[in-house]
């Protein structure tokens, strides 16, 4: 991926740790409906937030080699729980609830919604967030009530853009550039944006060499 479109630098050594890194034999573990049923807090652990359809899940499959891993839908809410997916390292990838529309009942909106707010304020082993913003759209209001919970749970947090193949390079760097400029005071989020794209591969080499950054620095 060009370095026009991701605003963070790594080392051939990084990337090549990345990609290792998701060369585990990632599995499902489990879905977790309730904070007190979530796995035990160990290890290290990421999660993927954003906006429902944003394309969490193909994010993941495309992170991971597998084409299935998580569940894609082109239904706005499919994701209702909170999905673990555990490989042979010390790492943990969690699927989130997708935020803002979703297709489900208010009564079940407001109960992910609960869980997800329990989960970033008292999960002990959550490292980072990764928080996805549709490039084409950039970031919206339900993301900045996202960010600020975020920065009031003190939960260090990026910004991935997704579906960056349907935005021209010049739109994509302005994209970029109004994020970082919204970012700059909050102070929860991590410095830098990196756009992907889960159809083409762009900037997944980028995002694997950022999660083993992560990892590296934790362990």
């Amino acid at each position: 991926m060009s370095t026009q479109a991701t605003t963070e630098d790594f080392s051939a050594d990084e990337i090549e740790a990345g990609r290792r890194l998701f060369a585990a034999e990632w599995r499902f573990l489990t879905a977790g409906t309730s904070f007190d049923r979530l796995p035990p807090s160990d290890g290290v652990e990421i999660a993927f937030a954003g906006r429902s359809n944003v394309g969490k899940s193909s994010l993941i499959n495309a992170l991971t080699g597998r084409k299935a891993l998580a569940r894609t839908s082109n239904t706005p809410g499919r994701t209702q729980e909170l999905i673990f997916f555990t490989g042979s390292g010390p790492l943990m990838l969690v699927d989130m609830p997708g935020y803002g529309y979703a297709a489900a009942p208010k009564n079940k909106i407001a109960e992910w919604t609960a869980l997800i707010r329990a989960y970033l304020r008292g999960r002990a082993s959550l490292a980072r967030v990764y928080v996805l913003i549709d490039a084409r759209h950039g970031l919206k209001s339900a993301d900045e009530e996202v960010l600020d919970l975020l920065d009031e749970a003190a939960v260090s947090y990026e910004i991935v853009l997704t579906k960056a193949d349907e935005v021209k390079p010049t739109a994509l760097a302005d994209t970029i550039a109004g994020v970082e400029a919204a970012l700059r005071p909050r102070p929860a989020a991590y410095p830098g944006v990196l756009a992907t794209s889960a159809r083409t591969g762009a900037g997944l080499s980028e995002l694997r060499a950022a999660v083993a950054r992560l990892v590296a620095e934790k362990s």
